[in-house]
């Protein structure tokens, strides 16, 4: 059973829960109903404030990506957490877009190999996951889109610096104040959701993205893929 006092989470979350008392079920799913809506409140939010203040950037790396996809590139995508899970959802929709006028562009999330990863995590170092694998993977012209919440995960600022050295695209999705990635002259475009909720920061870089997939298909559709890229 769950302790009465609740956990430092429930307390958090839902206090109402706590508050001394044996609430009724409807008075318990009126205030659920209302910390939802909460939350909701506050993802539009903060949506909104990070496309009112990043908008331009938003575009200008669309339009970016597109140019690189036209010309032959692939794109490496990489997070930790739930920033891991945004990657791969990321890639998932280039892959597999969800409409039937969108192409399919080449993106490679570097959090699905479990081998990969733990390999270079226990012989090289956790820093160097997503890094070794830009060494890798990475061509001069491919694109580098590297998540995380704080805008300080080591391991992205890393591989993002290792991208920008070979020559990639350097795209970042940060939150809080944006961090070290958004101070960092390796990344070419940093798009920050300012908030210190980690939740609803990643549901906003979730519509950053979606936003980002949107703007890249349309510059595709408007200009010819390039058939031969130098490598």
């Amino acid at each position: 059973m769950r302790d009465s006092e609740g956990s430092e989470y429930d307390r958090l979350f839902y206090p109402f829960l706590f508050e001394g008392g044996k609430a009724s079920i409807e008075d318990v799913l009126a205030r659920v109903r209302h910390s939802t809506l909460e939350k909701c409140r506050e993802v539009i939010a903060l949506r909104r404030i990070t496309l009112e203040s990043s908008g331009e950037q938003i575009v200008a790396a669309g339009q970016a990506i597109a140019r690189a996809f036209a010309d032959g590139a692939t794109l490496l995508a990489f997070g930790n957490g739930g920033s891991t899970t945004d990657a791969q959802d990321l890639v998932a929709e280039l892959l597999n877009p969800p409409f039937s006028d969108w192409l399919p562009l080449p993106a490679i999330a570097l959090t699905n190999d479990i081998a990969v990863v733990t390999a270079v995590g226990n012989d090289v170092g956790f820093d160097n996951v997503f890094a070794r694998q830009i060494i890798a993977f990475g061509r001069r012209g491919d694109i580098a889109l590297g998540i995380s919440t704080s805008g300080n995960s080591i391991n992205v600022l890393v591989a993002l610096e290792q991208a920008k050295k070979q020559g990639l695209l350097t795209v970042g999705l940060a939150g809080y104040d944006g961090g070290k990635m958004m101070r960092s002259k390796a990344v070419d475009f940093c798009i920050n959701s300012p908030s210190d909720h980690i939740p609803r920061i990643q549901e906003a870089q979730a519509t950053v993205y979606h936003a980002l997939l949107e703007v890249i298909q349309g510059a595709i559709n408007q200009a010819p893929m390039n058939e031969e890229r130098e490598t």
